[in-house]
């Protein structure tokens, strides 16, 4: 069911990625953002175990836990909303997370193009 009326890359209603983990820049369960979101949360995925470690490798470890920001960490499974640049950078280095297609906003089209996510389309 849509809970926002922004687009999914599909140029469907954009459906929410996960609430539990809750995700999203405004932790609404949904991969939107405002001006503010310099990083673009864009992509919904379903984090891997491998995509996990190349992350912490880049600089941005989301396993650990981060209770001061109320984040319990990410395991292999969850649903993420990941910054579309993220994305791009691991699957140029051939780790990239699948992808929940409708749950993706289109903006995630300026920077990653369709046919690279639809190769990596997860349908739960």
């Amino acid at each position: 069911m849509p809970v926002s009326d922004a687009l999914n890359v599909l140029g469907e209603a954009l459906l929410a990625c996960s609430y539990d983990p809750l995700t999203g820049w405004m932790r609404s369960g949904c991969c939107e953002s405002d001006p503010d979101d310099m990083g673009r949360h864009h992509v919904c995925v379903k984090v891997t175990a491998e995509f996990l470690g190349f992350s912490a490798l880049r600089g941005n470890d989301l396993s650990t836990p981060r209770p001061e920001f109320r984040f319990a960490g990410l395991k292999p499974g969850d649903r993420w909303c990941l910054c579309a640049l993220r994305w791009r950078e691991a699957w140029e280095a051939g780790c990239a997370p699948p992808v929940v297609l409708a749950a993706t906003h289109m903006a995630a089209l300026e920077v990653i193009p369709l046919d690279a996510l639809k190769r990596y389309a997860y349908e739960p």
